[in-house]
């Protein structure tokens, strides 16, 4: 799939840039040499700290043509949380483009990281064939950009044992031309929606991710490119159904919906408004690969969370999550019960970035613990009813608790904090906090605000906060963070709003 690079052509619909595949091999070769005459090699690894244009996927061909390891990295993300992934990763250059903000490259480069724009790969081109099946190929961050960081690895031979159990199951034609508008820097976005279409040869369209005034434009372009594949996330769909006019020209064929389950009423309103009865609520977990089950067929009556069977895996719903002893059948939950799911699948991760710890405590005998809560129906489809970890999913974007609570610890007038998720009718999910302050005067209040805003990437900052004097406990002193939420909903959050107009006013 990736020796011969019998790949598609890479398209951006919205600025009308294209690559055809003797331009993609120039390119690739471009960085190729640029990446020789740097000493990059097997083992190294390199961050992208940008994405979702044609030169993100020149430079992440020619990375694993050199048998480094490519590390996508969120743009978004405050020089802070870069600096702090940098530290975990020790990566033996950046790659940027024009629109990488100028405060992580001064800090990695402060760290003594090379910084290499992507447009300045020089006119040498060199050619290399260093894959190899068990190197790391790709490190993707799950959590931890405050805090411990989580890197995902995923080797060659992960990653091809997912696109080969894709292409087991989904009808290829559908794919001939791919719409991302995903980002690139996570599972769902990268390995399914882009790259197992573009290197099984399809060409891929690819647009800014989460930009609501293109979105509105998306009926259109699908109409424009004939386009036949998309995948996007709830919240995405809810704008476009909301915003955008359908496409008039019947060329989709398939679509996907992913990082968050999918309610029958959206899910039948997302086939009205696409045109075609093949809509998938895809699963996906960034250990795995991203999409790990779905229907081959989408054209089944929707039902609120359905999946379907296992695409490469094998899928089972356990009635526990302890990952410290073997698995038994006694574990097996019968067909309707609900409990935990596990995942036994070759496209598995090699593990989390020297993180034995935290590998252990997701995996046993080959098989994952997602965290998710499910069952099989009687005619053995996965059916999800729930999440059991804590992650927010504000519009596809994963947010992580523990990095917000990590920054807020730092700030030298906290003493106790604790995020959680709130329902948001837009995005699905948003950021709330409840927070413990040693003084809970305006300027104190403000300080925190200004604090999160250099520390924490925008998607990030809590939407609404509530100042309490004690964060609710376990007997073990856990938090539980939806007693937090149920606790704090009790009362009104505090008006941040008009607390930072206060503070600014003369």
């Amino acid at each position: 799939m990736l020796i011969d690079l019998h790949c598609g052509e890479l398209i951006e619909p919205f600025g009308g840039r294209r690559w055809n595949r003797a331009d993609i091999r120039r390119q690739i070769a471009l960085r190729v040499g640029r990446f020789q005459e740097l000493g990059v090699g097997p083992h190294d690894r390199v961050f992208l700290l940008f994405g979702n244009r044609l030169e993100f996927f020149a430079e992440l061909v020619a990375l694993w043509k050199c048998g480094a390891c490519a590390i996508p990295i969120d743009a978004r993300l405050t020089a802070f949380e870069v600096e702090n992934l940098a530290r975990a990763a020790a990566p033996k250059l950046v790659v940027v483009d024009d629109a990488t903000p100028a405060g992580p490259i001064k800090v990695l480069e402060q760290a003594g990281i090379r910084t290499v724009p992507t447009a300045d790969t020089g006119s040498a081109e060199a050619e290399a064939a260093r894959v190899q099946l068990d190197h790391d190929a790709l490190m993707l961050f799950t959590s931890g950009s405050t805090g411990d960081p989580k890197g995902v690895v995923h080797t060659h031979r992960s990653l091809r044992a997912r696109w080969a159990g894709l292409r087991d199951h989904l009808p290829a034609a559908a794919f001939a031309r791919s719409l991302c508008m995903l980002p690139t820097h996570f599972g769902h976005g990268l390995i399914c929606n882009s790259l197992f279409p573009w290197l099984s040869g399809c060409d891929l369209f690819i647009t800014p991710p989460f930009r609501p005034d293109l979105v509105t434009r998306i009926g259109a372009a699908i109409d424009e490119h004939a386009i036949t594949f998309m995948s996007s996330v709830p919240p995405i769909w809810k704008l476009a159904l909301k915003l955008a006019k359908p496409p008039q020209r019947g060329s989709l064929q398939r679509v996907h919906v992913g990082s968050a389950p999918l309610s029958a009423a959206l899910w039948n309103d997302i086939r009205t408004w696409t045109g075609t009865p093949h809509v998938c609520n895809a699963y996906g977990i960034t250990e795995t690969g991203s999409w790990v089950a779905g229907l081959d067929r989408a054209d089944v009556p929707a039902e609120d969370g359905l999946i379907g069977y296992g695409w490469g895996a094998v899928v089972k719903v356990l009635n526990t999550d302890d990952t410290s002893r073997p698995l038994c059948p006694e574990n097996e939950c019968k067909t309707g019960e609900s409990g935990y799911v596990w995942l036994n699948t070759p496209a598995l991760m090699k593990g989390y970035f020297r993180r034995d710890d935290l590998t252990a405590k997701a995996v046993v005998d080959g098989w994952f613990m997602t965290g998710d809560i499910g069952f099989l129906d009687d005619l053995g489809r996965l059916v999800l009813r729930g999440r059991e970890r804590d992650e927010i999913n504000k519009g596809g974007m994963k947010i992580y608790p523990s990095d917000i609570d990590a920054v807020v610890e730092r700030y030298p007038a906290a003493s106790d904090v604790c995020a959680f998720a709130l329902d948001d009718p837009i995005y699905g999910q948003a950021v709330g906090m409840a927070v413990v302050l040693h003084d809970s005067g305006e300027e104190a209040i403000c300080g925190l605000h200004a604090w999160m805003k250099v520390h924490l990437a925008e998607h990030k900052m809590p939407s609404r906060w509530w100042l309490i004097d004690a964060i609710p406990r376990t007997s073990r002193g856990k938090i539980n963070r939806d007693a937090v939420k149920a606790a704090c909903q009790q009362k009104p959050p505090l008006d941040i709003p008009s607390i930072l107009a206060r503070k600014m006013s003369p």
